[in-house]
């Protein structure tokens, strides 16, 4: 049975976030294709396309080897979300089904349920979900994938600490919830744009200046009326 270059893609991708190949290391598609058990033809096809996602880079006498991405180029990937994903809850507050609702209300459910019980472990999966629904809800497929790659980049360059207050950062989610499922888009800009701000301060790059987040990151959105938001 063939198997489709990209579910090779997408398990090369996954080890080059989970650091599996460190930066700037060789990947031969001989040992790509012994470690994912497939033949080199779908192997060299994901190459290329994590080629043009820029997780790998072609070099002369080297052969493809994994990215080593400059911190600019890693700030930059912090402010295209900043910009992106508000965009992403207006266009879903305006396009979104009851089918998105019912799944981003479960998972806000889930979070603010763990969150005040202190159960961390399991918030940075839902919270994964809840924006990757909420970019489909933007009813844009353009968008969609813009957006998921940026959060493929982001875990691969960026560790990021648990938020300091968890329940605060769930209210938000449902407080976009409530704003996509009125139709109000511009409050669920407004707010997942503060929302992603401050969750943008919690990232340290994982290489370089002692993971210090580069100076080029700014926290400039303007203050959002928060009251009245679900507890």
């Amino acid at each position: 049975m063939r198997i489709p270059a990209h579910s090779v893609c997408t398990a090369i991708r996954d080890d080059i976030v989970a650091g599996v190949y460190e930066r700037g290391s060789r990947l031969t598609e001989e040992l790509l294709a012994r470690r994912y058990g497939v033949s080199r033809v779908p192997v060299r096809e994901a190459l290329r396309t994590l080629e043009a996602e820029g997780f790998v880079v072609t070099r002369r006498h080297a052969g493809a080897c994994v990215a080593e991405p400059t911190e600019l180029e890693a700030s930059d990937l912090l402010e295209m979300r900043m910009l992106l994903e508000p965009l992403g809850a207006f266009r879903a507050a305006q396009r979104r089904t009851e089918a998105h609702l019912k799944v981003l209300r479960g998972l806000v459910r889930l979070g603010q349920e763990r969150a005040r019980r202190g159960n961390s472990e399991d918030l940075r999966s839902l919270g994964g979900w809840f924006h990757e629904t909420l970019a489909q809800a933007s009813g844009s497929q353009a968008l969609t994938s813009t957006l998921t790659q940026l959060r493929h980049k982001i875990a691969w360059m960026y560790a990021v600490e648990a938020p300091a207050n968890p329940v605060e950062s769930w209210t938000e989610h449902g407080a976009i919830v409530d704003a996509v499922a009125r139709g109000d888009g511009e409050r669920a800009r407004a707010i997942t744009a503060l929302h992603t701000e401050r969750s943008s301060v919690a990232h340290r790059l994982r290489f370089s200046g002692g993971g210090e987040r580069p100076d080029r990151v700014r926290t400039s959105q303007p203050p959002v009326n928060m009251t009245g938001l679900r507890h």
